[in-house]
């Protein structure tokens, strides 16, 4: 068999100058007439050629190790676009509906890459070579270079201004695009445009960040109109059930970051509401989105629904919910215009619903405890008083004793914060490097905190982690089985209302700013008189409204 095998090789030997060659176990050609053993080896294919012999010598031209240290060319929008889809399941997994990743948050990111003419445009800037979809590897330059999503056309929604496209292929949730490996990748970066990206400063665009994608996943729950809130989306951000914090940790291991990407994509602090805020405005601005749909009385960001679910966050009346109702309906700030987000409006802005649903509740506790460290703590006297004389009738709302309750619970609400926050993991999984020489550098240095950490919480007996609280649209939790904490819910505000003729108005008759002296009662004031049962309402130049 081995003379069979051997036949192809005709050389002649350098010992006896014969062309009869056979082949050793380990695949090298021997002369069968003086048995001369040559440098030369046969290139196995098949192991079954030569039996008995392991696979380690037969296979030693493939045993060159795969060069995955230069990982994929990449970009740095595509790493923006994976913590965007990260974030997307996240909210799905919270109870967002799917349509939320796979049309709308999908169209504004395709739309921020045409905008910023990184992608979908006829010269993106910052590219040296297309990558290639691995979905669909055959579309043009012109379709996209490099191509991050599928290809379809943009919706009604976001159609001015943008390039129109056939929707030929079927919608898909955020497919990843691939680059080949290449030499040519930068070695300040892991990516191929982190220096250039870096650099970036082109007045008119606006650069993506990761606290941006905070403002795309807000822009997306504001078109859809769903029961979260920027607060809420930030908490359960700054609760770990939204990435943001080390956020490319989910990065594809080819992905690799260094040197500029470190300053990219590494986020040191939490996301500031205002901050957010700003760029929500910004970005919608930038997209050129139009208005967005209409805020109502039956959703979720409707003053009078947040009220009512404020109000039982913070363990107030509920008979409070038709004062600020009717606080919502005097200052128009329900109507449907003030309420709908539309970026291409002159004065483009967006209500805060959260804060305002919490100024609505503020001014009617003031409305009805006046709230100058004098009147509330009268009013919760009598409330007490009341209390203890008619322990069978429905209790009255007792200030005083809401206020030591709520300052218990909050408390403790903030040290349990203060714990998390101090307990948090701050160390990398995947540590970030300058360059891909300090690598090892970087990862000796995860390692000893690593250990350090095992070292102190052995000390101290304890983990260093702490557990991940459960998401949930409350922070704090009333019940009337609650023996523990006293639940204000159905409790009365009869102690600071009185009957004024048919109707009830407040026992407070003042409104108190604390820059300004009391208001009088004076012909400023009197529309409000006629309302029931708001009291005088005035601002500080002695025009009667609301909004001081």
């Amino acid at each position: 068999m081995d003379l069979e095998e051997a036949k192809g090789f005709r050389e002649r030997c350098t010992q006896c100058a014969a062309v009869s060659w056979g082949l050793t176990d380990e695949g090298k050609y021997y002369c069968t007439s003086c048995h001369n053993v040559t440098e030369r080896s046969k290139e196995v294919i098949s192991t079954e050629a030569i039996p008995n012999t392991k696979i380690q010598a037969i296979n030693r031209g493939l045993k060159r190790k795969r060069k995955l240290d230069k990982g994929w060319d990449w970009y740095v929008c595509e790493g923006f676009q994976h913590i965007l889809y990260q974030q997307a399941e996240a909210l799905k997994t919270l109870g967002v509906g799917p349509e939320l990743k796979d049309e709308v948050l999908h169209n504004f990111w395709k739309r921020y890459l045409q905008k910023s003419k990184q992608a979908y445009c006829k010269n993106p800037v910052y590219r040296k070579k297309a990558t290639v979809l691995e979905d669909n590897p055959s579309h043009s330059d012109w379709d996209s270079e490099p191509e991050l999503l599928s290809d379809f056309s943009y919706p009604s929604f976001v159609g001015s201004g943008a390039e129109s496209q056939s929707d030929v292929h079927p919608r898909k949730p955020f497919p990843i695009s691939k680059g080949s490996q290449s030499e040519t990748a930068s070695v300040c970066s892991g990516s191929l445009d982190g220096v250039e990206y870096s650099r970036q400063k082109e007045k008119g665009i606006v650069k993506m960040t990761v606290p941006t994608t905070l403002a795309f996943c807000y822009l997306s729950l504001l078109w859809q109109r769903e029961t979260i809130a920027l607060s809420d989306l930030l908490r359960f951000v700054e609760e770990n059930h939204i990435p943001y914090i080390n956020a490319f940790q989910h990065f594809p291991e080819e992905m690799k970051l260094y040197g500029r990407d470190k300053g990219i994509f590494a986020v040191e602090s939490w996301p500031n509401y205002e901050d957010i805020y700003k760029k929500i405005i910004e970005v919608a601005r930038f997209l050129d989105l139009p208005r967005f749909p209409d805020i109502t009385e039956d959703c979720y960001l409707h003053p009078n629904i947040l009220c009512l679910k404020y109000l039982m966050e913070v363990n107030l009346p509920d008979e409070m919910h038709s004062f600020t109702c009717q606080l919502v309906k005097m200052a128009g700030i329900g109507e449907v215009d003030f309420l709908t987000f539309d970026p291409i409006a002159k004065m483009a802005r967006t209500v805060k619903y959260d804060v305002q649903a919490v100024a609505v509740i503020v001014i009617v506790l003031k409305v009805l405890f006046l709230l100058d460290d004098n009147l509330e703590w009268s009013l919760s006297a009598i409330a007490e008083k009341y209390n203890e004389e008619n322990k069978e009738d429905k209790p009255w709302f007792d200030f005083r004793k809401w206020y030591q309750v709520m300052k218990k619970s909050f408390d403790e609400e903030k040290q349990k914060w203060e714990e998390a926050r101090a307990k948090y993991v701050c160390y990398i999984e995947k540590p970030l490097y300058h360059s891909s020489i300090d690598r090892s550098v970087a990862q000796k240095r995860r390692e000893m905190v690593v250990n350090l950490q095992k070292q102190f919480s052995t000390l101290v007996d304890s983990t260093p982690t702490v557990e991940k609280k459960s998401p949930s649209s409350f922070q704090f939790n009333w019940t009337e089985e609650d023996t523990d904490k006293t639940c204000f819910h159905g409790h009365s505000l009869q102690g600071v209302l009185k009957k004024k003729g048919q109707s009830l108005t407040t026992k407070n008759s003042l409104y108190w700013l604390s820059t300004q002296k009391f208001c009088k009662s004076s012909a400023a004031c009197s529309p409000w008189t006629s309302h029931l049962p708001t009291p005088q309402l005035c601002c500080p130049n002695g025009e009667s409204r609301v909004w001081c």
